[in-house]
């Protein structure tokens, strides 16, 4: 079925055009390079993997519940709205949710392929440009697996929120070569990367655990490309230079966290914009979850070199400064352990029936002999 007849609210006018600015970078040194980004070049190569066979899409998946969200979990929770909703009602409410969340992370990594492929164009160094490429076919794959399972899985999909859109275009319009690292890997990548390993840590449902816990190790990678090339780049630019970084990070972060809302899914419940936002803003769930979705952000912009006092004020005024001192490695490690332990499970329980079989079939012979 077309997507477009899978969208809850009607998106604008495909495609979205954004004027490229900046120049196209060749290189012309083709036996040097940084051991780190070449190390990590190896890594992304060895690490592709194919979606149709990793992940089990033969899991059922109940479209009306398909995280196994807790009622504490929705905006309308514990508001006179909520009282009035039926069974029915709360199981659409959920689909839509889960809708919402999904097709921005698709939205998302669209964003970040085609982010991806503007750094492979626009970095000066060719060890980055090796790594850009493997991330481009990275989020290919990531936009692929997120798409089908909105359409085979929910059945519904719900257009680019306003916010992840403008900074999408902000990032893609900037012609300093650093601003799709910088906006892409550090903040959207980031914010995503949070959120997707909230929902992997308490979904109660196999496949998209699969699917996160996937996607998570290949992110894994990406944040750590974007710190490499950005820690060395900021260490040269000026003061000058740098606060105009931190300013597009600090309207990035307020972009990102205002477009946590749902207000879109509450509108289609009909409930106004403005009410839906300050239902939002209020629930006591999301606010919890809108905070811990800058655990991968702050620490982050930290550590390339962007830390003025206005940057800090903005993230004290977010409640989400002292997340700066988080250890972003080690989450960075768990993502990828957590991948890997999920693979050896499954894997495990694989090889267990294939045994079964055997025997099954050994004691048959021998039963008929």
């Amino acid at each position: 079925m077309p997507t477009y007849d899978l969208y809850a609210n009607e998106p604008e006018a495909s495609p979205w055009q954004v004027p490229a600015t900046g120049a196209a970078r060749f290189s012309w040194e083709y036996d040097e390079g940084r051991d780190r980004l070449l190390a990590l070049y190896q890594k992304g190569k060895d690490k592709q993997w194919d979606g149709q066979k990793r992940i089990d899409w033969d899991l059922d998946v109940d479209p009306y519940d398909p995280l196994g969200t807790p009622d504490e979990s929705m905006a309308l929770y514990g508001t006179p709205y909520w009282a009035k909703l039926t069974d029915k009602d709360k199981s659409d409410l959920r689909r839509h949710y889960a809708s919402w969340q999904f097709s921005q992370f698709l939205h998302g990594e669209q964003g970040a392929m085609i982010c991806a492929a503007r750094i492979v164009e626009s970095v000066p160094d060719l060890d980055a440009k090796f790594y850009s490429a493997t991330q481009t076919m990275d989020e290919a794959r990531h936009a692929e697996i997120y798409g089908r399972f909105l359409h085979e899985k929910i059945g519904m999909l719900y257009p680019i929120n306003d916010n992840l859109q403008s900074l999408l275009g902000d990032t893609l319009r900037d012609s300093r070569w650093d601003m799709p690292y910088l906006g892409m890997q550090v903040l959207i990548e980031g914010l995503a990367l949070a959120a997707f390993g909230m929902i992997r840590d308490t979904t109660t449902k196999p496949l998209p655990k699969q699917i996160l816990a996937y996607v998570m190790q290949d992110e894994a990678r990406h944040v750590a490309f974007g710190r490499m090339a950005l820690r060395d780049y900021y260490q040269q630019l000026t003061d000058a230079e740098l606060r105009e970084r931190e300013e597009f990070v600090i309207e990035g972060c307020y972009l990102m966290r205002d477009r946590l809302r749902g207000t879109e899914v509450l509108e289609n419940f009909g409930i106004p914009r403005a009410e839906a936002g300050q239902l939002s803003e209020n629930s006591e769930f999301l606010q919890l979850f809108r905070r811990l979705l800058f655990s991968r952000i702050v620490p982050c912009v930290k550590d390339i070199g962007l830390w003025g006092k206005r940057l800090q004020q903005a993230y004290v005024d977010m409640g989400v400064f002292e997340m700066g001192d988080s250890n972003l490695d080690l989450l960075m490690a768990q993502d990828e352990e957590i991948a890997e332990q999920l693979d050896a499970e499954r894997f495990a329980v694989e090889e267990r029936e294939r045994v079964a079989e055997v025997r099954e079939a050994i004691d048959s012979g021998a039963a008929e002999a």
